[in-house]
């Protein structure tokens, strides 16, 4: 996928020492064993599909499900902001289907064969949960010590966060909370990871759980 990554040299003088400022409460939420990140693809993105693109498709001109801020409610509202629900959308850059997986990330959950993916709802949903709980893996600490505060005027949430990691990969949302904002990344079509924080935060996502390196059963899917 084409993209554009912003990075800013000047930091305010006050972060160095807000990084290290957390609540007795927050310390203690750091001290999680076992999520080391070491030797693992932080990297992997989803795309967005060009609105001029989807509005080619009159039958994907319907309102979005009003599913309140459950883990469903989430899940709908990242695949409409993604491909306004298609399962079987690609877009120019080959991500495919209601969440835009490139075949490189569908390959880090088990998945080969794009064909079979794209033609399945069913499969996708999986894979939207399977990706999910490795990004909240890979992110817990960082869910631990920022969720509730403020970047670049939003307010980090762990849905926030998830949703900015399936656009921008949980490396790039690793740096972008790590340096308060200052190393930030930009999609093909400008969309940011202060966007996806601020447009899907609020969101019960304790439904997906952290696991290291999940995949799907494909053999679920074969039967």
């Amino acid at each position: 996928m084409r993209r554009k990554i912003a990075k800013f040299s000047i930091l305010p003088v006050f972060a160095g020492c807000m990084f290290f400022s957390f609540s007795t409460r927050e310390a203690a939420n750091l001290e999680i064993e076992g999520y080391s990140t070491s030797n693992l693809d932080l990297n992997y993105t989803v795309a967005l599909v060009e609105e001029s693109e989807l509005a080619k498709d009159l039958s994907l001109k319907r309102p979005l499900p009003k599913l309140g801020k459950s883990y469903d409610g989430f899940k709908e509202a990242l695949g409409f902001k993604e491909s306004r629900g298609n399962y079987q959308t690609v877009n120019e850059f080959g991500y495919m289907g209601k969440y835009q997986f490139g075949i490189g990330t569908l390959e880090l959950l088990g998945i080969y064969n794009g064909a079979e993916f794209l033609n399945s709802p069913e499969l996708q949903e999986a894979a939207f949960y399977t990706n999910a709980s490795r990004n909240k893996w890979i992110l817990i600490r960082d869910i631990a010590r920022f969720e509730g505060k403020v970047i670049n005027g939003v307010k980090v949430t762990e849905s926030g966060i998830l949703a900015a990691a399936h656009l921008a990969g949980p490396g790039s949302v690793k740096k972008y909370l790590r340096s308060w904002g200052a190393q930030s990344f930009s999609d093909a079509f400008g969309t940011s990871i202060r966007n996806y924080m601020k447009k899907f935060g609020g969101y019960d996502t304790s439904f997906v759980q952290p696991e290291q390196n999940p995949r799907v059963n494909m053999k679920a899917f074969r039967a």
